[in-house]
């Protein structure tokens, strides 16, 4: 199938790279030329603009946009409203606020234009793993994009069939999930990185408490020094809080033990302060997740081994990249 892909930053360049793989032909861009290059060649061709990359594609078209959220992000779909047509599909693919895709998708369908919002987690590994997808919007749209979804989910694996799911949406056991209406795919994103936030939060405190456990305010015969790595590195392997989240946590450590290479500053994507304000309007108490939200406000006022865990966390899943304080 053809894809257009906009925006080839860590996310969208791998996107196009186990696509094409999979036999996708993907036509891209980027306001950068040297991505264009890097990723030009079978299966994958450049264009010079938007306006290019529409021309190149078969009617009816899809485009998958993965640009940050924000400004950037409203003005290419905005561009691209005026040069697509009825029977055309967009898909969001970034970290966008559900409430915006909402008002794009009624914008769009007055002209004809399918838009879909896909939720997309995997991070820098999903090129190998495959991507968790999560979709708002019309279901033929859904449906004719198929195949684009099936190639970068992650597919059933080694994952062990759950019970009871006898007639259920077979798409789901193999990564991704047609959510509901438009806004629906990004909603359920949104919990999904408030609910990263909780657990990433609980994970470093925990190390921070060990690490902590043999301070000369404790009477000697209570001093531990652990071993952070060797921890989680033996709870990754039958422990109930076994998760890839650990394991990035236990190989950070086992590079790094102490995680001189992390500043502490833990920046927050946007996801974590929708969750609590979607909370909020709904009455549902978030005692976790707000707190794991104005730890990382915190994080930027302070170091300690729980923020440089956080921080290293968030590099290894998702290659960002922290400040260093000055």
């Amino acid at each position: 199938m053809q894809l257009g892909m906009i925006g080839l930053g860590r996310m969208g360049g791998n996107l196009v790279r186990r696509l094409s793989r999979q036999g996708h032909q993907c036509i891209v861009f980027d306001e950068n030329p040297a991505a264009v290059a890097a990723l030009s060649g079978e299966n994958v061709k450049g264009a010079g603009d938007l306006a290019d990359l529409v021309r190149q594609l078969a009617k009816p078209r899809a485009l998958w946009v993965m640009l940050p959220a924000g400004e950037i992000t409203e003005q290419t779909i905005a561009r691209l409203g005026t040069l697509l047509e009825a029977g055309d599909t967009i898909v969001e693919g970034g970290n966008t606020f559900f409430q915006d895709d909402v008002r794009r998708a009624r914008e769009l369908r007055a002209k004809g234009i399918h838009y879909l919002d896909c939720g997309t987690s995997g991070g820098v590994w999903g090129l190998e793993r495959g991507y968790c997808l999560m979709i708002g919007g019309a279901a033929e749209a859904v449906e004719r994009l198929d195949p684009i979804f099936a190639a970068l989910a992650p597919g059933r694996g080694a994952i062990a069939e759950t019970p009871h799911r006898t007639g259920r949406d077979p798409r789901v056991e193999r990564g991704y999930l047609h959510c509901g209406p438009s806004g629906a795919g990004h909603f359920v994103k949104m919990i999904h990185n408030g609910i990263e936030y909780g657990m990433m939060q609980a994970l470093a405190e925990g190390f921070e408490i060990m690490k902590k456990a043999s301070s000369s305010h404790l009477p000697e015969e209570r001093r531990y020094d652990f071993d952070l790595a060797d921890v989680a590195e033996v709870w990754r392997r039958g422990s109930v809080v076994s998760s890839w989240l650990l394991d990035l946590t236990a190989s950070a450590l086992a590079k790094d033990p102490a995680l001189d290479g992390y500043s502490g500053f833990v920046e927050d994507s946007g996801e974590g302060r929708w969750t609590i304000n979607t909370a909020i309007e709904v009455a549902v108490p978030a005692d976790v997740l707000s707190a794991a939200l104005y730890a990382r406000f915190r994080s930027r006022d302070k170091e300690g081994t729980a923020n440089k865990l956080l921080s290293a966390m968030r590099h290894a899943f998702g290659g960002h990249l922290e400040p260093k304080k000055a």
